[in-house]
C-alpha cells in the first residue's frame, strides 16, 4: 500500500525522496526491520494472549530429558510469523505481482491448515490433531494451485538470452528491462551440470511434435510433490526449541539471494542464470519472512516461551517450497533443505526398518535411538542448544554449497 502511495507522490506530485520506494533493496531493508520489530514487540503480546487462553502444548512422554517442563508452553505461535510477514508485505510490496500473490495465498492456505490442526489438538484435546489425509489434501490442493498458476499465467516467463546491449540502458535495479526471447517455459536449474538447466517438457519428447503443450502433466505433479514434501519436512523438524525457525531462516535467506539475482537482469546475465521477469519483487516478501523468523526465534530459543505449532511449521515449509519453485531452484532443495531431508529420512528409515525386522525376526529393531534425528541426539545425552547450534552450522554449510552451484558446473 505504501508503495503505491509513494509512487503517486513521486510521479504525480514529484515529492523529493518519494522515488526511493522504487528500489527493491530499500523496500526489502524496510520489510525486514518492520517484521523483526513486529515479531519481537507484538510477539510478546501474542504469547501473553495465548497463555491467557490456555493454548498450551500437550507434551507426549517420550522419555526425553526436560520434556515434561515444556508441558503447558503456549503453542500456535506460528500466528506471530504469519502476521509479522504479511503486514510488511501488504505495506511495501507490489500487490499485483503474481509471485507476491502466490506467496500470500500460500501463507494463508498453509497457515489455515496448521491452525485447524493446532485447534483440534488444543481445544478438542485430540493429540492426533487434523487427520493426516486432510493435511495431504490441503497440501496437494495448494500444489495444484501453485503449479497451475506458474504454468498457465502469462506473467510467469523466463529469458535465457539477455543481450548485453540492453543491460545498462537503465540503472534502476527494479525496472524490468525488456529482454530478448521472454517465453513460457518449464525449464529449471539443475546443479552440477554443464548447461545448468533441465526442461520438464523434455520428458515428453517421445510424444512427438507439440509435446511442449503437455508439459503441465509433468510440471504440476512435481510441484505438488515438492510442496507436500517440504511442508512435512519442516513439520518434522519442529521438535526442539529454535530448530525449525533457525534452519528455515538460513534456507530462506539463500532463496532470497537467488530471487534477487534471478529478478535482476544485470546479475542474472553476469552469472549466466535464467532471468525471471518480476521475480525480484519476491525479495520483499522474503525479507519480511526472514525478519519474522528471527523475531520469533527470540522467544523460541531454549527454553522456549512459545512453540510455533503446525500453524508455523506447515506455513514455513509451504513458503520455502513455493519460493524454490518460483525461482527455478527446486532441484537444489535436497541440498539447501538437507536438514529437513535428513529429518524426513530418519523417520522413514526408522519405521521401515522396524517393520522389516519385526516381520523377519518377530521383534522390531531400530536404526536410531529415536526419530526424527534430533531426538536421537537427545537420547545420546546432547543438550538441546548444542543440537540446534550444530544443525545451524550444517544448514549454513549446505546453503553455501547451494550458492556455489550457481557457478560450479
Amino acid at each position: 500500500m505504501l508503495y503505491y502511495l509513494f509512487e503517486y507522490l513521486d510521479k504525480t506530485l514529484s515529492v523529493p525522496g518519494a522515488g526511493v520506494f522504487q528500489y527493491i533493496s530499500f523496500r526489502s531493508a524496510l520489510a525486514i526491520i518492520l517484521s523483526l520489530g513486529f515479531s519481537t514487540i507484538f510477539g510478546k503480546r501474542v504469547i501473553d494472549f495465548l497463555r491467557k487462553q490456555q493454548v498450551g502444548e500437550t507434551v507426549r512422554d517420550l522419555g526425553l530429558k526436560g520434556q515434561n517442563e515444556k508441558s503447558g508452553t503456549p503453542t500456535m505461535g506460528g500466528i506471530i510469523i504469519i502476521l509479522a510477514t504479511l503486514v510488511p508485505v501488504l505495506l511495501l510490496a507490489k500487490l499485483n505481482n503474481i509471485y507476491v500473490i502466490l506467496l500470500i495465498v500460500t501463507t494463508l492456505w498453509m497457515g489455515a491448515i496448521g491452525f485447524i490442526d493446532d485447534y483440534i489438538k488444543v481445544f478438542k484435546k485430540d493429540k492426533e490433531g487434523l487427520k493426516g489425509i486432510f493435511k495431504v489434501i490441503g497440501q496437494v490442493g495448494l500444489g495444484l494451485i501453485v503449479g497451475s498458476v506458474l504454468y498457465f499465467h502469462p506473467e510467469v516467463t523466463v529469458s535465457k538470452d539477455t543481450s548485453r546491449s540492453n543491460l545498462f540502458n537503465n540503472q534502476i535495479e527494479n525496472v524490468v528491462i525488456p529482454a530478448t526471447h521472454q517465453e513460457k517455459s518449464t525449464a529449471t536449474t539443475i546443479p552440477f551440470t554443464k548447461n545448468n538447466e533441465l526442461d520438464y517438457a523434455e520428458f515428453l519428447a517421445w510424444m512427438g511434435e507439440g509435446y511442449q503443450d503437455y508439459a503441465w502433466l509433468i510440471f504440476i505433479p512435481v510441484v505438488i510433490f515438492i510442496v507436500t514434501a517440504i511442508s512435512n519436512g519442516a513439520n518434522l523438524t519442529d521438535g526442539i526449541d529454535g530448530l525449525a525457525a533457525g534452519t528455515s531462516a538460513i534456507v530462506v535467506v539463500t532463496l532470497g539471494l537467488f530471487a534477487w539475482i534471478s529478478g535482476n537482469i544485470i546479475f542474472s546475465d553476469y552469472l549466466n542464470v535464467m532471468y525471471i521477469p518480476n521475480s525480484g519483487e519476491m525479495t520483499i516478501f522474503i525479507a519480511a519472512f526472514v525478519g519474522a523468523l528471527i523475531g520469533f526465534l527470540w522467544y523460541n530459543t531454549f527454553p522456549a516461551q512459545v512453540f510455533m505449532g503446525d500453524t508455523g511449521s506447515l506455513t514455513i515449509g509451504g513458503i520455502i517450497a513455493v519460493l524454490a519453485i518460483a525461482v527455478r531452484k527446486e532441484l537444489l532443495l535436497p541440498i539447501l533443505c538437507g536438514v529437513f531431508l535428513i529429518e524426513n529420512l530418519s523417520v522413514v528409515l526408522q519405521v521401515s526398518y522396524f517393520k522389516y525386522t519385526k516381520k523377519k525376526f518377530g521383534e522390531g529393531r531400530r536404526i536410531f535411538l529415536m526419530s526424527p534425528l534430533h531426538h536421537h541426539f537427545q537420547k545420546k545425552g546432547y543438550h538441546e542448544s548444542k543440537i540446534v547450534t550444530r544443525f545451524f552450522i550444517v544448514g549454513i554449510l549446505l546453503a553455501v554449497l547451494s550458492v556455489v552451484t550457481l557457478k560450479l558446473r
